[in-house]
């Protein structure tokens, strides 16, 4: 067996940038003292979730991956405790700004940086004013615990996501997200299909799921938006192994096999019956053979 424990962050995210660094680094101790050695912390964790308007003077927030201070701090916590942390922050990249997240290993070690594929755009959720679109492609990295994948937020709505990183090997998703109520439509709740999406690319691709998100209520000039909580864990069949609530500050944790997972991934047959040869309208927008 290869047992491996995980976890996932909640908590609300204030004005006081320090504090937030802070109590990201206490969720992390936290989930370590529980034996997690894959933590994953909620996406853009430093700030409030700034997309809500579009402000100009919001990209100064924004710092490049060299040298940033808060990836120092927490790969100091990362060789500390010698735990893997999946690092959320708003990159600089020059005159580009992407979401980003840097995967740490368990020696503090930068192993690279994924930037956000699927970039959204709507009431609330107005990311393409201040995101390009990720360059990147996507990855999976090979951490001292698992081979872990990782996408950010609106990438979790995408199958392809998860599909590309099972087959570069991921033994491991991780889904930082910031989602919440709809200010369009107050009616409208999300949460439910937000997991059940998740709870299927973790059952699809027989590989465990750790979705943090964050809590509260944040407003802004032009609306407000109360965070879903209900960060989780899924096994290998989609299954819930773990479950925040709406509101709660806390730290869940689940212990997965991952030897027991490949070994069903390979007797489930779904990645030896693909047919990527039939795939070609994926390349496309609208389904169609592209014609000269």
């Amino acid at each position: 067996m290869r047992n491996v424990t995980l976890a996932a962050t909640q908590f609300a995210c204030g004005r006081d940038r320090a504090a937030n660094v802070a109590k990201a680094e206490e969720m992390v101790r936290r989930a370590h003292a529980a034996g997690a050695r894959i933590i994953l912390l909620q996406e853009l964790f430093e700030t409030p979730y700034f997309c809500k308007d579009q402000k100009a003077e919001l990209f100064d927030l924004a710092a490049p991956a060299e040298g940033n201070p808060v990836l120092e701090r927490m790969s100091r916590l990362a060789r500390e405790l010698e735990v893997v942390l999946p690092v959320s922050f708003f990159e600089r990249a020059n005159t580009a700004h992407y979401n980003s997240l840097a995967m740490i290993d368990a020696d503090g070690t930068v192993l690279g940086i994924y930037r956000k594929s699927h970039i959204p755009d709507g009431p609330g959720y107005q990311e393409k004013y201040y995101f390009n679109p990720g360059d990147t492609g996507f990855r999976v990295f090979q951490t001292r615990y698992a081979r872990v994948g990782a996408a950010i937020c609106w990438d979790q709505w995408f199958p392809e996501s998860a599909r590309v990183m099972a087959l570069q090997g991921a033994e491991v998703f991780c889904y930082p997200t910031a989602i919440g109520s709809e200010p369009q439509d107050a009616s409208l709740d999300s949460r439910d299909h937000w997991q059940r999406v998740m709870q299927g690319h973790a059952g699809a691709n027989l590989i465990p799921l750790i979705a943090s998100n964050r809590i509260g209520r944040e407003d802004g000039e032009s609306c407000g938006i109360t965070f879903y909580g209900s960060s989780f864990i899924a096994g290998p069949k989609g299954e819930k192994l773990a479950e925040a609530g709406r509101e709660e500050e806390t730290v869940l944790t689940a212990t997965v096999d991952l030897d027991e997972a490949a070994r069903t991934r390979t007797a489930w047959g779904v990645f030896r019956d693909r047919r990527p040869e039939l795939y070609g309208p994926l390349l496309t927008l609208d389904g169609r053979t592209a014609r000269g």
